[in-house]
C-alpha cells in the first residue's frame, strides 16, 4: 500500500476512477494547478459523476503545509490577525495535510458562514471571542455547493464580496474580524432547475457541460466500476492508487512549473481577439484565459504557450461570459473557433492601402437600399388590418433578439405576503431560510442563537456578572429570526389573435414571449395561463400550469385573423383571477393588444369599447397589477391601447422593434425576479 493511501479516505470514490469526462477532470485539475484560475461550474443533467469528480479531486491534490487545529487554515509564517493558535509564541510546528473541501449546505445561515460569536468562550466571561465560519475552514482549499443554482441571494451576495477580495470581513455583534478566505469554488448545478444570476456565474473562471455517455460500451463500465466500489470500497481504492498517486505527481509538477510557463504576446493577443469576437464583456474573460492556457501547458509539461492550448481554455472560459440573448443557452461556435485560432497560426497577407479595394470595397460603402416592400417604408405591416376578414394564418414562434432593459413598477406590497415560491422576493416571509436576526423585545419568531450571544456579551461586559457559566436573559436580549423566502405568482396573459394582430412580426413576437415566460415560470414554480381572443369570443388557451409543452402546443397551433372580443377576454380574466385568488397565488394580468375592440358581450348591446374600458376600471379596482403591451403598427394610430392601460392603472409598453426575449424580460421586472 502507498504511504499516501488514507484507509480513512476510502469513502470516496478515485478521482481516477471515473470514466470518460475529459474536459470535466481536465477543468477540475487546471484549478488544482493553479487555484487562481477561481473555480468551475459544472451544468449537466442528474447522474452524470458531476459530485464524484468533485469530491475526489481532493484525493489526488498535492498535500500542504497547516498547523494542526488551525481553524483559519492559515498558510505558514502568515497566521490570521484572529488565529490564537497560529499567533501563539510557541504554536505546534507545521505538517503536511491534505487540502480542505468545505461543503456549503444550501439552508446554510450567514452565521455559519461567515462566522460568528463564539458563545461557549462569552459564557465563560470571556471578552468577546470571533468563532470561524465555513469560508475560514475552505481558506487554501474547496469550497463545494451542490445545486449552487438554489443558493439563496443572501449567501451569494456574501460569496460574491468575499470572491472579489479574497478576504471575509466581519462585523457584527460588537466583533470587527478580518481574515484571509481564499479558495476554489466548486459548483455543480443542473438548468432544469434555472440559470444562475450572472454576477456569481462569471466568478467562476472555468464552465463544463456534462452529460451522460451515449456508447453503451461505456455505460456499461460506469456501472461496473460503479458496482465494484459499492460492494468494497477500500479494495477498490486500493485497486486504483496507483493512478491516483501519478495523477497526484503530475498535478504537483504542473504546480512547480508553472511560474516558468511563457505566454508571448502573440498568444495573449489572440486571447483578447477571441473575446473580441464571441463579444464577451467581461475583462476576467481574458485574465481567467492567460491563466488557464498557461496551466494546460504547466500539466503537459511544457514550458510555452501554444494556440491549442488558448483554444483549449476558451472552450471553459468564454461559453458561460460571451454576450447571449435571454433565454438562449450557453455553448460555443466551435467552427469559428477553429478558424480563428488557425488564423492566428497562419501568416498575415499585407495590408492593401486605402482606395485599393476596388469596387468591391466601394460597395461596401454604399447604403442599404429600399426597396417597395421593405418594412421600413410602412408597407406590409398594416397587413390584415381593421376589422380583420380575411382568412386565418398560423405563425411561428419569433427567433430570439436582442433584449433591451425595461423597468416598471414593483408589485403591491400586500401580494408580497402571499404563497412561498420562487419568483418575487419576501423579505420578512413566514418560510424560507434564515438569513439574519434582528431585536425585537416581542419577537414571532425566536432567533436563539443571537438572544444567547447577545445576553452573553452583556453578560462578559457587566461588572458583576457571574463567570459561574449562567446565563440571564432579559427583553433586551430578544433577537427575531429574519426569512428570505419567494412568492409564487399566476401570470395571466391576454393575447390579441384577431386580423389587427395579423402583421407577421408581431404575431411571432408575441408566440415567442408567452413561451420563454412560461419557461421561466417552471424554473421559478410559477403558473401560466394565455386567454386568446378572436373571431366572435374569447377562449381560455391554457389553463393555469406549468407545463411548457402544452402552452408550446397550444400557442405554436394558434391561429390568427377575425374580429376583436376584446371586452369577453377581460371576462374570462376577471374569472380566472378570482379562482387565482383562492389559491393565493399573487397575480400579474398581462394585455397584448392595440386595443381596436370591435365585439362586444353577448346580449350587451353598449359600444365595445365602452365594455372594453368598464372591464378595465373593474380589474383596477380589484387591485390586479397589470401591464399592456401595445401592438399597433403602422402610420396611423388610434392609441387604444395606452387608454386601456390609464384605465387599469398599469403601466404601458409599445411592441416597436422589442422581440419575445424583451416581453419576458419586461414581465421578470413587474414580478421583482432575482
Amino acid at each position: 500500500m502507498s504511504a499516501a493511501f488514507h484507509p480513512a479516505a476510502h469513502a470516496v470514490y478515485p478521482f481516477a476512477a471515473i470514466v470518460g469526462q475529459p474536459l470535466l477532470k481536465q477543468s477540475l485539475l487546471l484549478c488544482a494547478v493553479d487555484p487562481g484560475i477561481g473555480g468551475v461550474l459544472i451544468r449537466g443533467d442528474k447522474g452524470t459523476a458531476k459530485s464524484t469528480a468533485a469530491r475526489g479531486l481532493t484525493q489526488v491534490l498535492p498535500a500542504i503545509e497547516r498547523i494542526a487545529g488551525c481553524a483559519f487554515n492559515c498558510a505558514p509564517g502568515l497566521p490570521a490577525a484572529a488565529c490564537e493558535r497560529c499567533n501563539a509564541a510557541a504554536g505546534p510546528a507545521a505538517a503536511d495535510g491534505e487540502v480542505p473541501f468545505v461543503t456549503l449546505p444550501l439552508g446554510a445561515t450567514e452565521d455559519r458562514v461567515l462566522g460568528t460569536l463564539d458563545l461557549q468562550k462569552a459564557l465563560q466571561g470571556a471578552q468577546r471571542a470571533f468563532q470561524p465560519g465555513l469560508l475560514a475552514s475552505a481558506h487554501r482549499g474547496i469550497l463545494y455547493i451542490d445545486e449552487v443554482n438554489l443558493l439563496a441571494d443572501h449567501l451569494v451576495d456574501v460569496l460574491l464580496d468575499v470572491a472579489a477580495m479574497g478576504v471575509n470581513s466581519v462585523q457584527r455583534e460588537g466583533l470587527s474580524v478580518s481574515h484571509p478566505a481564499r479558495f476554489t469554488l466548486v459548483g455543480t448545478m443542473n438548468l432544469e432547475e434555472g440559470d444562475l444570476r450572472p454576477q456569481l456565474l462569471d466568478r467562476f473562471g472555468l464552465m463544463v457541460e456534462v452529460a451522460a455517455p451515449q456508447d453503451k460500451a461505456v455505460r456499461a463500465e460506469v456501472v461496473r466500476r460503479r458496482i465494484a466500489y459499492e460492494a468494497d470500497p477500500v479494495a477498490f481504492a486500493a485497486q486504483w492508487q496507483a493512478q491516483q498517486d501519478a495523477l497526484r505527481a503530475q498535478v504537483a509538477q504542473a504546480q512547480r512549473r508553472l511560474p516558468q510557463v511563457a505566454l508571448d504576446d502573440a498568444m495573449l493577443e489572440l486571447i483578447s481577439h477571441l473575446c473580441c469576437e464571441f463579444e464577451v464583456a467581461s475583462l476576467r474573460a481574458d485574465i481567467v484565459m492567460h491563466k488557464t492556457a498557461r496551466a494546460i501547458a504547466a500539466l503537459e509539461s511544457r514550458s510555452r504557450v501554444t494556440p491549442d492550448d488558448v483554444r483549449a481554455a476558451a472552450q471553459l472560459v468564454l461559453p458561460h461570459r460571451r454576450r447571449r440573448k435571454p433565454f438562449e443557452q450557453a455553448g460555443m461556435d466551435q467552427d469559428k473557433l477553429d478558424e480563428l485560432v488557425d488564423q492566428a497560426r497562419a501568416p498575415q497577407p499585407p495590408q492593401q492601402n486605402a482606395g485599393e479595394g476596388g469596387k468591391d470595397g466601394d460597395q461596401d460603402e454604399q447604403p442599404e437600399q429600399s426597396g417597395p416592400g421593405d418594412d421600413r417604408q410602412g408597407q406590409g405591416e398594416n397587413d390584415g388590418e381593421g376589422e380583420g376578414d380575411g382568412g386565418e394564418q398560423t405563425f411561428t414562434v419569433a427567433a430570439a433578439g436582442v433584449a433591451r432593459t425595461i423597468s416598471v413598477e414593483a408589485m403591491p406590497a400586500a401580494a408580497s405576503q402571499a404563497a412561498a415560491g420562487r419568483r418575487s422576493a419576501v423579505s420578512d416571509a413566514r418560510r424560507g431560510s434564515a438569513s439574519r436576526a434582528v431585536p425585537d423585545a416581542n419577537p414571532d419568531r425566536l432567533a436563539v442563537g443571537a438572544t444567547l450571544r447577545s445576553a452573553a456579551v452583556r453578560g462578559a461586559l457587566a461588572d458583576d456578572a457571574p463567570h459561574d457559566g449562567s446565563l440571564r436573559i432579559t427583553p433586551a436580549d430578544l433577537h427575531r429570526q429574519v426569512r428570505n423566502g419567494k412568492s409564487a405568482n399566476l401570470i395571466v396573459f391576454v393575447v390579441d389573435a384577431s386580423g389587427s394582430m395579423a402583421a407577421q412580426r408581431r404575431m411571432e413576437a408575441v408566440k415567442g414571449a408567452v413561451l420563454a415566460l412560461l419557461t421561466d415560470a417552471y424554473q421559478r414554480r410559477d403558473q401560466l395561463a394565455v386567454i386568446a381572443f378572436r373571431g366572435e369570443s374569447a377562449q381560455v388557451l391554457l389553463e393555469p400550469t406549468r407545463s411548457v409543452d402544452l402552452a408550446e402546443q397550444g400557442l405554436r397551433e394558434l391561429p390568427t385573423g377575425g374580429r376583436t372580443p376584446l371586452p369577453h377576454a377581460l371576462q374570462l380574466a376577471v374569472q380566472l383571477l378570482e379562482k387565482s385568488a383562492q389559491q393565493e397565488a399573487p397575480p400579474l394580468l398581462v394585455i397584448l393588444s392595440d386595443g381596436r375592440a370591435n365585439v362586444g358581450l353577448p346580449g350587451n348591446d353598449d359600444d365595445p369599447w365602452r365594455q372594453t374600458l368598464a372591464a378595465a376600471r373593474h380589474l383596477a379596482q380589484r387591485g390586479t397589477p397589470a401591464l399592456v403591451l401595445d401592438t399597433e403598427t403602422g402610420y396611423i394610430r388610434l392609441g387604444r391601447a395606452a387608454q386601456l392601460a390609464e384605465a387599469l392603472g398599469a403601466p404601458c409598453l409599445t411592441l416597436e422593434q422589442l422581440t419575445g426575449d424583451a416581453l419576458a424580460l419586461t414581465v421578470r421586472a413587474q414580478l421583482g425576479a432575482r
